[in-house]
């Protein structure tokens, strides 16, 4: 094995934007220096607002502490690392076992959390240096033994209960837990470009083949059993017939005020379901606005000529990412058109594989979603702590599984896509 070290940032400014990308690039919009730049920077300092704090910061809970492992060499791989204060904007939840070591006289936090910020979406976790991935003798396995390693060493020098890492790869949560970070399951929602099913037909470099990506939206309602397409139709006329329109944004027609209009969205939403108005503050989106706009789709919705609603997407070479939406005036349906048809078109004018909508929704199956698995990796330092969550993991994998089952049961395609999925998987 390689003699690794590994060395910890107190900010992303400190590793830089030339250095982050060259090692994790810029095509996964989550890990791009840019958004967690944003992150850790965007606070208000308009006198005429409340002054807000950065969402990643020791106030917010959010303590950046990001990993940067080097060999001989030189530096091989970062991974965005925080120190945790709470368990807020995780998405891969551990409540239960925060109280668990209240209960016992333990203090839970501070634990150790490598995790994009505030996103429930699967991506590389863990970014490795392209031209050293590419050498015939590097192991990334050697690497994430290691890493596991020094991920434990590290809680133990700072005092952290624990090291989580959320929604990893399958690939990369297999190798860790093959090391003693426990994997943990869970599943979400994706709606896939392919009318043979989730795996659909690939090519030579892994991607769906773009003769078996739908047409269009009609070609994909006709892969539909005929009520769930007609319900899916209906949906979407009920919504021009409140005299509602619908434009998609894409970059720089996202103007800094259409961003100020879609942040009051954001509040509004966050205020109804959490009592508070969201993580992130408006400079953040603003921010992103200026220094990523050419992976940023906004779906806003007008009546009257003003605009009432907004669903703000990320997205990949090959994904669309559903991340946040609002709205000023309810509308019926108006939701399901915004936050899934519509990200549902784009991917297919696009030619993107796959439509990852964001965590939970039960009704996303009956609009064509299909169960897929998430994955988390976890270590608890305390032996009988360990012990008892890793059993409470155990049964949580096959209670998920069962859900999963009978939510493919749910599944709107006709019998005959259903045997093509079968085919295919």
């Amino acid at each position: 094995m390689p003699n690794y070290s590994v060395k910890f940032a107190k900010s992303i400014e400190d590793i830089g934007l030339d250095t982050w990308r060259r090692i994790a690039g810029s095509d996964y919009p989550f890990m791009r220096y840019e958004f967690l730049h944003a992150l850790e920077t965007a606070r208000s300092n308009n006198l005429k607002k409340q002054q807000s704090e950065a969402a990643c910061s020791r106030r917010s809970g959010w303590q950046p502490n990001h990993a940067l492992v080097s060999d001989e060499h030189g530096l091989v791989a970062v991974m965005p690392l925080y120190l945790k204060y709470h368990s807020y904007g995780e998405y891969i939840f551990d409540w239960a076992w925060a109280e668990a070591y209240q209960r016992n006289g333990l203090d839970y936090y501070p634990k150790l959390l490598a995790a994009i910020p505030y996103s429930p979406v699967t991506g590389p976790r863990i970014a490795i240096d392209p031209a050293i991935n590419a050498k015939v003798t590097f192991d990334s396995q050697d690497l994430m033994k290691w890493l596991a390693g020094a991920m434990q060493e590290h809680c133990t020098s700072i005092g952290a209960s624990s090291f989580h890492l959320l929604y990893p790869e399958g690939d990369v949560c297999r190798s860790l837990a093959a090391h003693g970070v426990t994997a943990r399951h869970s599943y979400q929602y994706h709606w896939f470009n392919s009318t043979n099913g989730e795996q659909g037909a690939l090519n030579q470099s892994g991607n769906l083949r773009q003769e078996t990506m739908f047409n269009d939206f009609e070609h994909f309602c006709a892969h539909l059993k005929s009520r769930k397409r007609k319900v899916i139709l209906k949906e979407r006329r009920e919504v021009v017939q409140q005299g509602i329109t619908i434009e998609r944004l894409v970059g720089d027609a996202i103007t800094p005020e259409i961003w100020q209009r879609f942040y009051q969205f954001y509040q509004l939403t966050y205020a109804k379901r959490s009592g508070h108005g969201g993580y992130l503050n408006e400079e953040f989106f603003q921010k992103i606005g200026q220094t990523m706009a050419d992976q940023l789709m906004l779906v806003v919705a007008k009546k009257d000529n003003e605009v009432i609603a907004g669903a703000l997407n990320f997205f990949s070479s090959t994904t669309l990412y559903g991340r946040y939406w609002g709205c000023t005036e309810e509308a019926e349906f108006l939701h399901f058109e915004a936050c899934y048809y519509q990200g549902i078109e784009f991917c297919i004018e696009k030619n993107l594989q796959r439509f990852d909508a964001g965590a939970q929704g039960e009704h996303k199956i009956q609009r064509g979603f299909r169960p897929v698995d998430t994955y988390s990796n976890h270590w608890i330092a305390h032996p009988g702590f360990r012990e008892a969550i890793n059993d409470y993991i155990d049964q949580e994998r096959q209670q998920n599984q069962q859900h999963m089952d009978l939510a493919a049961q749910k599944l709107p395609f006709s019998p005959l896509q259903t045997t093509e999925i079968k085919s295919a998987t």
